[in-house]
């Protein structure tokens, strides 16, 4: 299956819910979504109004869906999550959001060197970031506890990171991560909690419908 190129804010409309996949315009009064939250195609705004019961196979399928447009995984690589996630102790939703919001496109999203994940993803495989030292343009790239992430120091002389450079810590940094501003470099503190991760997703709706 190839990568979804569409409008973005088509996706969010099919959830029902704002998904934040182009960054800043997602909290402005411009975001399509605040002016059709109905779904997309010819029937979406009278589909709306209509009151009609999700099946539980409706609904697990949903927020499937949602977890994989959030993070902007392809459905093998979820699947490939999903049996990894299984394998650690613990509860498997849980594991499945920590694994998908420890790429390293998330991080550099979380620290706030990009606007949005599609954006980080764009920047990675650009060969900007680096992950202990080593430039990498692997986005899916596991980032571990005490890994360091950071701008290549070629790259923060382009206009965009001097630019960024200003407006980091303007967006709240999760606990588990820190970052230095001055040298736009970040560190994976800890693996986040649940309660730490601000996906709007009911992981154990995906784990039934993997576990059918």
């Amino acid at each position: 299956m190839a990568r979804y190129v569409g409008p973005s804010c088509k996706l969010c409309r099919r959830e029902g819910i704002k998904l934040y996949l182009k960054g800043e315009k997602c909290y402005t009064e411009r975001c399509p979504f605040e002016r059709r939250s109905y779904p997309p195609g010819q029937h979406g705004k009278e589909a709306s109004f209509r009151r009609r019961k999700l099946s539980d196979y409706s609904m697990q399928l949903r927020e499937k869906q949602k977890a994989r447009r959030i993070y902007g995984v392809l459905e093998r690589q979820f699947r490939r999550y999903f049996r990894e996630a299984e394998r650690r102790s613990g509860l498997t939703g849980e594991n499945l959001l920590i694994l998908l919001e420890t790429r390293l496109d998330s991080v550099v999203y979380r620290l706030g060197l990009a606007d949005s994940r599609a954006h980080a993803r764009q920047l990675v495989q650009h060969g900007h970031i680096t992950l202990n030292g080593r430039k990498t343009n692997i986005p899916s790239c596991a980032v571990n506890i005490n890994d360091v992430i950071a701008v290549r120091p070629e790259s923060r002389r382009k206009a965009y990171f001097k630019d960024r450079k200003e407006l980091l810590g303007k967006r709240e940094v999760p606990a588990w991560l820190s970052l230095n501003g001055e040298n736009l470099e970040g560190r994976m503190l800890a693996a986040p909690t649940r309660q730490e991760i601000d996906a709007a997703v009911q992981e154990q709706l995906i784990v039934e419908f993997y576990s059918r």
